[in-house]
């Protein structure tokens, strides 16, 4: 029941007999049609407005290390499509003498893996998230939304769901530039299970005024340092 119920949940009384009436969020619904729609429009707002901004990164980005200004790498998005996920390079070319990158038990993969093998820009992009602005792009396209758990690698996704209870619900919405668990600490390697918690209780519970606030909460989150 605990996965069932949420805070939408109320009771109610037929003949004198009280039930729980459970609200249940439909992703292939007219409500998340609009979402998606509004996602594309605000992207779209959002990148012109920033386009300064991101045209000086992709200037640094270019100067900052031999490669291509972006960054794009196979996630796993809405019932379970592959989609490249795209960022500003914020690392050098590997060497042969870096060293393999090990996951830790229970973690998910993110921030610093193996090697430091970031630029000088690419530090300060990891840190203040500007290295995910690119999604934008990923969200007009109408393979990511504004807000939704964040995309994983197939190879980890395969794992996770093997283990982690309810891990493959979480595809049932479109993944999310930001999320429920991102703005609650929820970054890095971070428990998955803990995530996938999270990111369960968000499309329960999903409402118009939840991604508000969600975005909202993304901004101090991105203000807390972060590898």
């Amino acid at each position: 029941m605990f996965d069932l119920v949420g805070e939408q949940a109320r009771v109610e009384h037929i003949g004198g007999l009280p039930l729980l009436a459970l609200s249940h969020a439909n992703p292939r619904g007219w409500q998340f049609t609009l979402k998606h729609i509004g996602d594309r429009v605000t992207a779209a707002i959002g990148l012109v407005v920033i386009s300064p901004l991101f045209l000086t990164l992709m200037v640094l980005v270019r100067l900052s290390s031999p490669g291509p200004i972006f960054f794009g790498q196979p996630r796993i998005g809405r019932d379970g499509r592959v989609f490249q996920c795209l960022k500003f390079r914020s690392m050098r070319a590997p060497r042969e003498s870096d060293t393999d990158f090990e996951l830790n038990t229970g973690s998910a993969p993110g921030g610093i893996e193996g090697d430091d093998r970031r630029t000088g820009v690419g530090k300060i992009m990891r840190a203040t998230s500007m290295d995910e602005l690119p999604q934008l792009i990923n969200v007009i396209k109408g393979e990511m939304s504004l807000v939704g758990p964040r995309p994983e690698r197939p190879e980890f996704v395969e794992l996770f769901e093997s283990h982690i209870r309810r891990y493959g619900d979480r595809h049932r919405v479109k993944a999310g530039v930001t999320g429920w668990a991102q703005v609650h600490g929820l970054r890095g390697q971070t428990s998955i299970a803990d995530r996938a918690e999270w990111d369960n209780y968000y499309i329960e519970n999903w409402s118009l005024a939840l991604d508000l606030k969600i975005l909202l909460l993304t901004v101090p989150a991105v203000l807390r340092r972060a590898e």
